[in-house]
């Protein structure tokens, strides 16, 4: 990849040794040479200070205003951001274009993950050449990098979609940078990874090295037949994506869903005020900036009391008055994320049943689907089960259409899941658009240091 990115890796690496190193009286220059030592004679304590850092990286792109979650949350119709600072978020992700040249939004959300991406690689290559570590201890490593690298490869594919992504980028930074792969190479690439991931998740016979600290949003996830649930939940996300039903339906069993569980039992990104430390700023305790729109309300299907379905009224919250900008209007907003420290899901219990549904109906397994998205729609929505008969009686797209609207209140405002699965059904064209100069973003561009970096060669909507 770029020298961008291996800037960012290699701060990582000066803190990853200065942790390590913080009880010797003479320290070298961590500045200089530390990527070169970790790469050379590398140490378990800094092999296990940068595997722990792989989950604030991929973290790192999440929860602002301008990142992951807001941004396909605007271009997926499920929120605003009326910023008075930065029109952008109208003009841009809205309106249009998107612009590779603007890092906040248009050529967002491609260099944090590849950072995080180059970060794994290090930890892989450490491994083989550490000292002190247990085989088993090793392949439990090899698990979570991979597991995290799958992750955030496919934050890349979600957001360039068709555009492709490098996936060959373990390679010299100074160098030619790496080949666009075809979008279907790049699902091939991440669950090759998480098929590996499990490989390695298998063979760990013991537990993770013992200094090994995990983030809070992943507890209960902290041994390698635990992790190994997370990595199988993320492979089924992955082959229903992919349109791979069966897998996904095997990826399922293995993974850690639960019928008689809280839909909430999952993996989580973990934020928090404390000093040094990334917190929620989704969370907008004046309910000004952003916003929920204002379809939402009015798509909410009715329970017998005709009160609005119960995910509508636990994650939105009405405005006393409506707030216009740029002559948008809305007079709801998200209460989805009550504090800073809010953590955001990766993947959670409610998820996996719905996945289950979508490949079910995938394989015309039409009752086994309904039997899922009526648990959903009962335990999570407080709605009246759908009979069989009159499932039976639906149309493919109009059974397409209920378990959509699953998703789309089950999911909403956690990562994007909107926009990415009515591209995935192509159905961009039903999202609303709010005036006739607003535009439905199909995918991002490359940001503009990839445009340059391969002087013009790459597809033509991704510069």
């Amino acid at each position: 990849m770029t020298k961008t990115m291996l800037r960012g890796a290699t701060a990582l690496m000066a803190g990853a040794l200065a942790v390590a190193g913080c009880k010797e009286l003479n320290v070298e220059d961590f500045n200089n040479g530390d990527l070169d030592e970790l790469q050379r004679n590398p140490s378990q304590s800094a092999v296990i200070t940068l595997t722990h850092g792989l989950f604030f990286g991929t973290r790192e792109d999440q929860g602002d205003r301008n990142e992951y979650v807001a941004l396909l949350g605007i271009l997926g119709r499920e929120a605003y951001n009326f910023d008075a600072a930065d029109p952008r978020f109208v003009t841009e992700m809205l309106i249009g274009p998107l612009d590779g040249g603007s890092p906040a939004f248009g050529g967002n959300l491609f260099a944090g993950p590849y950072a995080n991406i180059r970060n794994a690689h290090i930890v892989l290559n450490a491994l083989e050449l550490v000292q002190g570590f247990s085989d088993g201890e090793k392949e439990g490593l090899r698990g979570i990098a991979k597991t995290i690298q799958a992750l955030d490869f496919l934050i890349v594919i979600n957001t360039r979609d068709d555009n492709g992504a490098p996936i060959d980028v373990d390679r010299d930074p100074t160098g030619d940078p790496a080949p666009i792969a075809t979008k279907a190479e790049v699902f091939a690439h991440i669950a090759q990874l998480l098929d590996e991931g499990e490989g390695h998740l298998t063979s760990a016979d013991v537990a993770f090295p013992e200094a090994l600290a995990f983030t809070s949003g992943f507890a209960g996830f902290d041994t390698p037949a635990a992790f190994l649930t997370f990595n199988r939940a993320l492979r089924a996300r992955v082959a229903v994506y992919a349109a791979d039903y069966a897998t996904a339906l095997a990826a399922l069993a293995a993974s850690f869903l639960d019928d008689a569980g809280s839909l909430d039992l999952g993996a989580y990104h973990a934020f928090s005020t404390r000093s040094g430390d990334q917190p929620n700023n989704l969370f907008d305790p004046s309910a000004s900036d952003i916003l929920a729109h204002p379809s939402i309300e009015a798509d909410a299907q009715l329970k017998a009391n005709t009160d609005p379905d119960d995910r509508f009224t636990r994650k939105i919250v009405a405005l006393a008055d409506p707030v216009t900008v740029q002559d948008i209007t809305t007079q709801v907003a998200f209460q989805i994320y009550n504090s800073l420290s809010a953590p955001i899901p990766i993947i959670r219990n409610e998820e996996l049943i719905l996945l289950r549904a979508e490949a079910n109906l995938g394989l015309n397994q039409d009752a086994a689907a309904l039997t899922d998205i009526n648990l959903i729609r009962t335990t999570s929505g407080g709605l009246d089960p759908i009979g069989g008969g009159a499932w039976a009686a639906l149309t493919d797209a109009e059974q397409l259409d209920e378990l959509l609207y699953n998703k789309r209140y089950s999911l909403l405002f956690e990562g994007g899941h909107r926009w990415i699965d009515m591209r995935r059904y192509g159905r961009l064209d039903q999202l609303p658009l709010d005036l006739p100069s607003h535009t439905i973003h199909p995918r991002f561009p490359f940001p503009v240091f990839e445009c340059d970096a391969r002087a013009g060669n790459l597809p033509a909507s991704g510069c």
